[in-house]
């Protein structure tokens, strides 16, 4: 399978089924749906995969990218696909791949650390762990307790349209969207909803 990017350029695909990148039409659509807030965000990247969805951040002007993979040979695959992208890309935006247990790394909390991959928190976190797993639940309690998303940020998982994920507690739907097999729904923490912050999309295409 060849694997590129909006504009054309060709990323280097995991082997065999071991991982499952996002189709070109979701990511195509997600990105549009997020377009007003990519530039000089901090995007966080939960179960990476190869990393397309980071590389797409990177090219529309995100400008520090953390992706998480736990697989070591993917994760290897993502950090030369990021690599590749940020050096072709005017914005020089900063990036870090970490091969880790999303659960294990995201106990560690935003600012836990002298790394500048945990000094504060993320504007936007793309979630896109396989489906059957049911991780989302995890990675929601994840990120809210270890206050990964900014007090006006998004949330946004990848899911199976035809199992959808209960909306976690503590956080409310912004909007969802279906791709056919494929769906996005994208949250915000309920105590942003109640200080006031307000985040509006632009549409994008959906059935």
């Amino acid at each position: 399978m060849t694997l590129r990017i909006s504009g054309g350029r060709k990323l280097l695909s995991p082997p065999g089924d071991i991982a499952r990148p996002t189709a070109s039409r979701v990511r195509l659509a997600v990105m549009n749906l997020l377009a007003p807030e990519l530039p000089g965000c901090r995007w966080l990247d939960l179960c990476c995969g190869s990393g397309v969805m980071a590389c797409e951040a990177i090219q529309r002007g995100a400008d520090t990218v953390v992706a998480i993979e736990q697989d070591r040979r993917i994760a290897a695959i993502a950090k030369a696909n990021l690599e590749a992208v940020a050096q072709g890309s005017p914005s020089q935006s900063h990036f870090w791949v970490h091969c880790s247990d999303i659960q294990r790394w995201l106990a560690k909390g935003a600012g836990s650390s002298a790394d500048s991959t945990r000094d504060g928190a993320f504007d936007l976190i793309y979630a896109d762990p396989p489906y059957a797993t049911g991780l989302y639940g995890a990675i929601a309690s994840g990120v809210s307790r270890g206050e990964w998303l900014k007090p006006n940020g998004l949330m946004v998982w990848e899911c199976a349209t035809s199992n959808m994920p209960n909306l976690p507690a503590g956080w409310q739907l912004a909007d969802q969207r279906r791709y056919g097999s494929t769906s996005v729904m994208i949250l915000k923490l309920e105590s942003a909803v109640e200080d006031g912050a307000t985040t509006v999309l632009v549409p994008g295409g959906h059935e």
